[in-house]
């Protein structure tokens, strides 16, 4: 059966994801209320699997039924099995009472077992649908949410807190609702049993459960922030590992290890209060409780010396009494797991409620066919960053491309040239203007019909935990491995793929780390190629390499643009002279517009800043 997927989800108001190293702001803490309905989050997850959770439920019925059982069995040992007078008819006795009690024990055995398979089995399963389908909603969100939220937070939560979820479904939940049986059945038993005696204890122990949602309730707030003190370990990990070269560089291994044993601290330290608060949870819920039931039991003792009761009826009340203690103390750890549980699906149903503001749209413009490549345009495009609302990237800006034209953006760092790139491919949205590729505004364009029309070639190239072969596949998954292969001759990187120890069936390692710059440039590259999309965006795509593999792929790329058009963002000026059309942006507006030679001339910025490469 498949899995549930987040759209199955009922929206649900919920505050932003937040991280105290990340968010800008803290998400406020939740009602109680509110936590005790957090674990209905589970229920999307829970639903597909309804018939082995009525078969989790009848063997833990059965199970609890068998151990009730065994009082009633062991009465009948005391008071039947040891009257005979006759010493043949009480061993006749003593063994057809002692049958039926290993058949009793039989069937609590089978029952027991039955019911830990099945609870096992969901889950693993509802944890892995659970984290599944929270990474298969954050790889969907737009890039505005990665600028606010850190990595290793949302690490923490496929891992951390999944296993919290795992513990609760596969284990906890379901000793919860057996104890409660027992303790119930227990409880039910003695009340028939001694009726007076048992209704003075029950009284006791209703006055036990007030002191114990106080408790509970500082719990959950202790674990929720000690889940989230865990998670800002995780992003300081995540950070510090991926940057491993600068911090050794730096000589800053001491500083980073000494931040991160600062965090897990603060996590140790919260912990800490959170085990505290629950310990004493437990303790005063099983000394309570004991102390409640000592009390019937000695007026248990009292009755079978008065001989209201028989001594197997005392022996049924004590196993009775254990039962229902050993319930309750049961009951007391699964509750602070429930705890933990909520504040750890709180935390993922905020990743599963957040919404991407970047939506398909219902009912798509179809893109036209394409011959020569794809036409762009943005007209009087103002764009502010998410992350810095005061401050406009792009300000009324236009700029119309036609089919099969090769354009350069040049100038300054933060002019917007990387930011034309975004919008294209509709990472964001703008406030004001249109964006539009081949003529249809791309808002109203199908998201993966749109970035199936574009290849870009980013200035750090992303190369995966694969082979090489594999990493150049990622443009076009179905590609056989000739077109792979054709791919990366074109873009020069045949001959080294060749001479790695397994060629193109070479392990390349985390984030390419067995290749130089300029050859995870050239596995980009080949990407892109493969994928032959209309529309091409190179950002600093020849950046990494070295002068001589640079005119290798200059010339590589030269042959990619023909029959496509072609955006090309540069700082070195060597690598548009060619371009159709040169482009000049400026604190986010087009400040010149012409050809190499004809801005060389011109004596304007484009003229500085060639000046300033060319002229040493």
């Amino acid at each position: 059966m498949s899995a549930p997927t987040p759209l199955q989800l009922e929206p649900v108001a919920v505050a932003p994801i937040s991280s105290s190293a990340a968010a800008p702001a803290a998400v406020p803490p939740a009602s109680p209320a509110r936590n005790v309905k957090s674990l209905s989050g589970l229920l999307p997850f829970l639903r597909p699997y309804r018939g082995r959770i009525g078969l989790a439920l009848l063997f833990l019925v059965l199970s609890a039924v068998s151990t009730l059982v065994f009082p009633v069995a062991l009465k009948s040992l005391i008071d039947q099995g040891l009257i005979a007078v006759d010493p043949g008819q009480r061993v006749m006795a003593l063994r057809e009472h002692f049958f039926a009690l290993f058949g009793v024990g039989a069937a609590l055995g089978v029952f027991s077992a039955l019911r830990f398979y099945m609870v096992t089995w969901l889950g693993e399963r509802v944890t892995a649908d659970l984290r599944n389908a929270v990474y298969a909603h954050v790889v969907t969100q737009s890039p505005e949410f990665f600028e606010t939220t850190q990595t290793g937070e949302v690490l923490s939560r496929l891992t951390t807190d999944t296993t919290l979820v795992q513990t609760v479904v596969g284990s906890s939940l379901s000793m919860g609702l057996r104890n409660a049986v027992l303790g119930g059945g227990a409880m039910a038993m003695l009340i028939v049993t001694n009726p007076v005696v048992m209704t003075q204890v029950l009284g006791i122990l209703v006055l036990v459960v007030l002191p114990s949602l106080y408790f509970g309730r500082r719990v959950r707030r202790l674990s929720r922030a000690s889940q989230d003190r865990v998670a800002d370990s995780s992003a300081i990990a995540a950070e510090v590992l991926n940057a491993i070269p600068v911090v050794q560089s730096y000589t800053q291994e001491a500083r980073e290890a000494k931040r991160f044993d600062d965090s897990t601290e603060s996590a140790f330290g919260t912990a800490v209060s959170r085990t505290r608060m629950r310990a004493l949870l437990v303790g005063f819920i099983i000394t309570a409780t004991f102390g409640a039931l000592l009390w019937g039991l000695y007026q248990g003792t009292q009755a079978v010396s008065r001989g209201d009761i028989s001594a197997g009826h005392l022996g049924q009340t004590v196993v009775y009494v254990i039962i229902l203690v050993s319930s309750v103390a049961v009951l007391s750890e699964v509750y602070g797991d429930l705890l933990r549980a909520a504040g750890a699906t709180e935390r993922l149903m905020e990743l599963l409620t957040l919404r991407s503001p970047i939506k398909a749209p219902a009912r798509p413009t179809p893109l036209p066919a394409t011959r020569g490549g794809s036409s762009v345009a943005l007209r009087d495009v103002t764009f502010r960053y998410p992350s810095r609302p005061q401050h406009a990237t792009l300000s009324h800006f236009d700029l119309m491309v036609a089919p099969g034209e090769t354009v350069a953006l040049v100038g300054p760092s933060g002019a917007g040239k990387s930011t034309v790139f975004q919008l294209l491919l509709r990472f964001y949205d703008v406030a004001e203007g249109e964006v539009m590729v081949d003529g249809v505004p791309v808002r109203e364009v199908d998201l993966h019909a749109l970035r199936q029309r574009i290849g870009i070639v980013p200035q750090d190239s992303v190369i995966f935990s694969a082979d090489a072969m594999e990493n150049i596949r990622y443009g076009k998954p179905e590609a056989s491995d000739a077109e792979v292969i054709n791919a990366a001759k074109a873009a020069f990187a045949h001959d080294f793929i060749g001479a790695l120890p397994e060629g193109y069936a070479t392990f390349l390692g985390e984030r390419g780390v067995r290749l130089s710059g300029g050859q995870r440039q050239r596995i980009s590259i080949a990407r892109a190629m493969l994928k032959n999309p209309p529309l091409l965006l190179l950002d600093e795509a020849t950046s990494a390499l070295d002068a001589e593999s640079e005119r290798m792929v200059q010339a590589a790329l030269e042959s990619a643009m023909k029959d496509r058009t072609t955006l090309v963002i540069a700082h070195r000026l060597a690598t548009v002279q060619r371009a159709d059309r040169i482009i000049v942006l400026e604190a986010g507006q087009i400040v010149e517009t012409g050809t190499h030679a004809q801005l060389a001339a011109s004596g304007g910025l484009y003229a500085r800043l060639a000046a300033l490469q060319f002229d040493r």
